[in-house]
């Protein structure tokens, strides 16, 4: 059977840690979990038919990457890849300049030169017209892995790594979150069919890390605040928005409550609008208050701005008074008042990435940059830093 669009993509199940060994079917297969858009990409099988790429919800999105559509020349036809839409930028993987990417139509040639689009592939539904649904993931990563090796692939098509050593998993889900793009891991079993549009063989692992943030503005009244913005300061000592909180309990807004002041009309975000969630167009309607409360806030990584958040929050344009405004795409699930932390000790985190990370990619090749976790993670954990030779094949 040939499988045609649109084609329900395979959903994973979200769970707190990586199952203990033996717990799945067949072993365990963990992908690191790139922070980008799903997509399927559809090679055709005869002449004058188009190359396809859909969204995980079903729309086609070809006509916005008409770099990919280019470079589908390498592929062999009637072959369909299951994968992550992603986009570097100044060295880093970039949630809004996939966004970018996703949404213009009249700049698409455009922009295809300035923030080209990578599809990292981790799975393969079809190869040669011959759909492999009901074959077992092993097989299906076999598969795979040979088209890149006999085809010679190079990007934008990136092979996604994949691995059975549960300590590599763990490696992956500890160090590689801490640098912008990827989420977490994915964890499947090695005998699981492909199932489109079910979950269950399938389970991502966010990253749980806390941290501190200073309580900006509220919703709902200063009596009885519903939801926080949360902020820090960054190096040039600016409050910048950086998440907000799920709507608060009764216990929790009556604590809050005694320990907030309202801001007078010198408080950074005064003029500043927020959205209300990510991609929304409405927005929030906040009661300032005075920057001196430092909460806890615990959640998952969240990718491109964990770095500037790691309770699961992202806040990707920016939210001070100077840019105007701020989205929140995730939310902290816990807060805890900290009477003990000064406000004007919380910094920003943007800092970290460079005592953190001191190399960028060189070029973008998902693959080295894939190279780049991998070294900097080991570095880290012997506690040494990187050799001459590292450095130069980080770099390409």
């Amino acid at each position: 059977m040939v499988l045609r669009p649109p084609v329900e993509p395979m959903l994973a199940q979200a769970r707190e840690t990586i199952p203990l060994p033996g717990a799945m079917p067949g072993g365990m297969i963990v992908d690191p979990k790139f922070d980008g858009f799903r997509a399927l990409l559809f090679t055709p099988l005869e002449d004058g038919q188009p190359v396809l790429l859909q969204s995980r919800r079903g729309a086609m999105y070809q006509a916005r990457f008409p770099d990919l559509v280019a470079a589908a020349g390498q592929l062999p036809r009637g072959l369909i890849l299951d994968g992550e839409l992603t986009v570097l930028e100044h060295g880093q993987l970039s949630f809004t300049a996939l966004q970018r990417r996703a949404t213009a139509v009249r700049q698409a040639k455009s922009l295809a030169v300035e923030l080209p689009a990578h599809f990292v592939a981790f799975d393969v539904l079809q190869a040669d017209g011959q759909e492999l649904l009901k074959e077992p993931l092993s097989r299906r990563r076999r598969i795979l892995e040979a088209l890149f090796v006999e085809h010679r692939l190079t990007p934008p098509w990136t092979l996604c790594p994949s691995t059975t050593d549960l300590a590599v998993a763990h490696e992956w889900l500890d160090e590689w979150t801490d640098v912008p793009g990827i989420e977490g891991v994915v964890v499947k079993s090695g005998t699981g069919r492909y199932r489109p549009g079910a979950r269950g063989s399938w389970y991502k692992v966010r990253r749980r890390s806390t941290t501190e943030a200073i309580i900006g503005g509220v919703t709902g009244s200063l009596r009885r605040p519903q939801v926080l913005l949360l902020g820090r300061f960054d190096i040039n000592g600016r409050l910048r928005l950086v998440g907000k909180t799920i709507p608060l309990r009764s216990p929790a807004a009556a604590e809050v409550a005694d320990q907030l002041t309202a801001a007078g009309s010198d408080h950074p975000w005064t003029g500043v609008r927020f959205t209300a969630h990510w991609g929304s167009r409405d927005f929030l309607d906040p009661v300032l208050v005075e920057p001196r409360c430092v909460a806890d806030q615990r959640g998952h990584s969240a990718g491109p701005r964990r770095l500037a958040s790691p309770a699961a929050i992202r806040a990707d344009a920016g939210g001070d008074a100077s840019d105007g405004g701020g989205e929140v795409r995730r939310t902290a699930r816990i807060v805890i008042l900290l009477e003990e932390v000064n406000a004007t000790a919380v910094s920003h985190l943007f800092d970290l990435v460079a005592s953190n990370w001191t190399s960028v990619v060189c070029e973008p090749d998902l693959a080295a940059w894939a190279w780049q976790r991998h070294t900097h993670a080991m570095a880290r954990r012997s506690g040494r830093t990187l050799t001459a030779a590292e450095e130069a094949k980080n770099c390409g």
